[in-house]
């Protein structure tokens, strides 16, 4: 009997603690009607309690957030006028001393618990939502596939190879956003392309790989300073692994259009054939255009691959030639990245030319 009393005991006493954190949460948490003052122009109240990040994005203004709020890629950075807004561990080590001196915080780990008086860059008051609908979903490798989004409203968007969109999920309703860089022609302006692989129990590409044709997407954008740069006459270096592919597609389309063709070299490195998605895209781009180079490489064998092996960084070791004036794009996993900068560098491109998206 005694046992269970003790028994009886502990969960009333448990569940009394349950209900005491609710309340208290529910006490604490309700920080009221807070003012957001932008750039000290513009403002606009809003319930207390949600990241700055989510609280912006509900009320139409668009930050960057690659990283879908987990404060690890650094984008959603603003200036915060107020006074003692302690720092968060992500916020140490993505921001410098100087930064954290000048005020500088990441919006998705700042929660708004009182007025907030922030600045953020002029350009993304000009970001839009986009409503669009599903106009194809086309598998082209085992977990990636290229989705076609056909805008409504506005029916047009302006964008510059190698940008990116983020698309809200969950549709009308939903506040979550997930970044996709898009991989069409910015000339197809009442369309758009994002290739999408599926993260096992991933957000945002459970959901977009869901979709159906017809159904309505919810986007805002352009987003980004990754693009192609059309003020230079030097060589373009293009670097793309998996689906990192996408933004440098974009660039090689735009570029494609140019009467006036820069030499490009294209290097797309794969695991397999299988993987190689849109390699005959570029095959045609390059018959018609003698000024692109195209060098795809798997990195695993393949009975069926007469083309280059290996790691596209040895491949773009052996391939590119040292000491020409280039400017190089990147995209692709970070490992990657890093080792092609660092082939880059030693063939004679500085750091401030190699442009690079981390996916």
């Amino acid at each position: 009997m005694a046992v269970v009393k003790a028994l009886i005991f502990l969960n009333a006493f448990s569940l009394f603690i349950c209900l005491l954190i609710i309340f208290l949460d529910r006490i604490i948490s309700n920080y009221g009607i807070c003012k957001i003052t932008i750039n000290n122009d513009k403002e606009f109240t809003a319930k207390g309690g949600k990241s700055l990040l989510r609280t912006l994005f509900e009320n139409k203004y668009f930050i960057p957030s690659a990283c879908g709020g987990k404060g690890t890629c650094g984008y959603c950075r603003v200036k915060v006028l107020n006074e003692d807004i302690p720092v968060s561990p992500s916020e140490s080590l993505i921001f410098t001393r100087e930064e954290i001196k000048a005020n500088y915080r990441l919006s998705c780990q700042l929660k708004v618990k009182t007025d907030l008086r922030i600045e953020i860059p002029s350009e993304y008051l000009e970001i839009r939502e986009y409503k669009g609908s599903l106009e194809s979903s086309e598998p082209v490798t085992s977990d990636i596939k290229k989705i076609r989004i056909k805008l409504l409203e506005p029916d047009t968007i302006d964008f510059k190879p190698g940008q990116y969109v983020q698309v809200r999920i969950g549709g009308e309703a939903g506040t979550d956003y997930r970044a996709y860089s898009m991989a069409s022609d910015p000339e197809e302006r009442n369309s758009i392309e994002l290739n999408v692989k599926l993260i096992p129990d991933g957000l945002g590409s459970s959901y977009i790989h869901a979709l159906k044709e017809g159904e309505k997407i919810f986007f805002s954008g352009p987003y980004g300073d990754f693009f192609l740069r059309t003020d230079s006459a030097r060589k373009i270096v293009c670097v793309a692994g998996g689906v990192g592919l996408a933004p440098i597609k974009s660039i090689v389309l735009a570029w494609s259009r140019q009467p006036d063709k820069r030499i490009l070299e294209l290097y797309y490195g794969s695991r397999t054939i299988k993987d190689l998605y849109d390699h005959d895209i570029f095959v045609k781009i390059g018959e018609a255009n003698k000024n692109l180079r195209y060098f795809p490489a798997l990195s695993q064998e393949d009975p069926e691959w007469k083309g280059d092996r290996g790691y596209i960084h040895n491949i773009i070791q052996e391939k590119l030639t040292a000491g020409e004036e280039s400017e190089a794009y990147l995209c692709g996993p970070p490992i990657m990245i890093d080792a092609v900068t660092k082939v880059l560098t030693e063939k004679g491109i500085p750091l401030e030319r190699i442009y690079y998206d981390k996916f």
